[in-house]
């Protein structure tokens, strides 16, 4: 069997002949942290926490740096999954210590301690949340968020929410989250792909009460030069193994296999822009996962894998796509034969789709078509729901 991808990339290039480059807006952008006069002054005289990590920039320089630099009292630093400089595995416990250079206190709000308990809040006056998030269900900053919006309202600490473009925000789609399949993956009822900034994300998970609290003093201060229909490229990478542009639009579609027995190519230089596994017959590249700093044990490590080498679709195309790619998924499962045994046997899979009805339906034979359309109904409602709380222009 020949694998699909080329005439996914005949069919979609046909379609959008137009695409001959890569679009990104940057150069029209200022994200919510680079608006100072927007908030400085709602941080003077208080005691500061930030919650943030590698990508919690004013263009060159740290958000934590430029903030102490303007005599705002910064206490105390949060970091989420991979840690305060983004460097630890996804699903690593990261330790609290010390920030090297400013000599803060990090707490990290991954592992046991997922929201800032009480004496960790203690004499802080408003905490600044700014972290670049992808715009997937599964990726945890958005659990994160959820957390501190909790810790917030508990303690009564302002939260001061510094918004930035999501990369994948042009498009929504996916299967919505079954609450019995709640997660750290997975914390409130929306699909793979939200299509939110995460300011208005967090302005919709305290407005639809997804977040237990009452009142909470909330502010989101916007970007400049972005709407959903624009192409924004993160200066930074979000993550060890989101490094580039065409891993951080494949990502929605790829996560999947995580839950398989599929190497998505953590432990190489491509990761979340190959698939591959030692027995796989559809296509002809190869690669060969090994311990690297942020994969420090990958799936299929040291087994020479055959795969698909998906950077030959190119961004521009990437761009178009505007939905999750099923084919490889049900591709792969058919290809290696394996039936149930495809799957991890911790069902990790039901709680990256939401619920166990993505594995039940390919293990059955459904198609792509039949798949969509049974997730269709609850993607309509919930793209109701998103239009009520968007700060900024949406996509056609």
């Amino acid at each position: 069997m020949k694998f699909k991808i080329l005439s996914i990339i005949l069919f979609i290039s046909a379609v959008n002949s137009f695409a001959q480059a890569e679009l990104f807006c940057n150069n029209e952008v200022k994200v919510g942290a680079e608006n100072t006069e927007l908030y400085l002054h709602l941080l003077a005289g208080k005691n500061v926490g930030v919650v943030g990590n590698q990508s919690s920039r004013i263009g060159d320089v740290h958000l934590v740096d430029s903030l102490l630099s303007l005599k705002i009292q910064v206490k105390k630093v949060f970091s989420p999954e991979h840690g305060f400089r983004g460097k630890a595995d996804a699903g690593e416990k990261v330790k609290s210590g010390i920030d090297a250079k400013t000599g803060l206190p990090i707490v990290s709000l991954y592992g046991s301690n997922k929201k800032p308990k009480v004496e960790q809040l203690k004499g802080l006056d408003v905490l600044v949340f700014d972290i670049q998030d992808v715009g997937a269900r599964f990726y945890t900053y958005i659990s994160t968020l959820h957390y501190v919006m909790e810790a917030c309202a508990d303690n009564n600490i302002e939260l001061i929410i510094l918004d930035r473009p999501n990369p994948n925000g042009h498009y929504v789609d996916g299967p919505v989250l079954d609450l019995e399949f709640k997660s750290f993956i997975g914390m409130h009822p929306i699909p793979v792909v939200h299509g939110m900034s995460i300011g208005e994300y967090a302005q919709m998970i305290y407005g639809e009460k997804w977040v237990n609290v009452k009142d909470l003093n909330l502010k989101v201060i916007k970007c400049e030069g972005w709407n959903h229909s624009k192409f924004y490229k993160l200066p930074i990478k979000p993550s060890p193994n989101l490094p580039n542009m065409t891993s951080i639009y494949l990502y929605p579609s790829l996560c999947f296999f995580e839950g398989t027995v599929v190497s998505v190519g953590r432990g190489t230089k491509n990761p979340f822009q190959i698939v591959g596994h030692p027995n796989f017959k559809g296509d002809s590249y190869e690669f060969t996962p090994e311990p690297i700093p942020g994969a420090k044990n990958p799936k299929l490590n040291g087994e020479k894998c055959k795969g698909i080498y998906l950077p030959v679709i190119g961004v521009n195309v990437l761009q178009q796509q505007r939905e999750l790619q099923l084919s490889w998924l049900i591709d792969f499962y058919k290809d290696l034969n394996m039936k149930e045994k495809f799957f991890l046997k911790n069902n990790f899979i039901t709680l990256l789709s939401g619920s166990n009805q993505l594995k039940n339906q390919i293990i059955l034979g459904k198609t792509e078509t039949e798949i969509r359309a049974s997730w269709a109904e609850e993607l309509n409602e919930f793209k109701l729901i998103r239009k009520k709380y968007l700060l900024y222009t949406d996509f056609e």
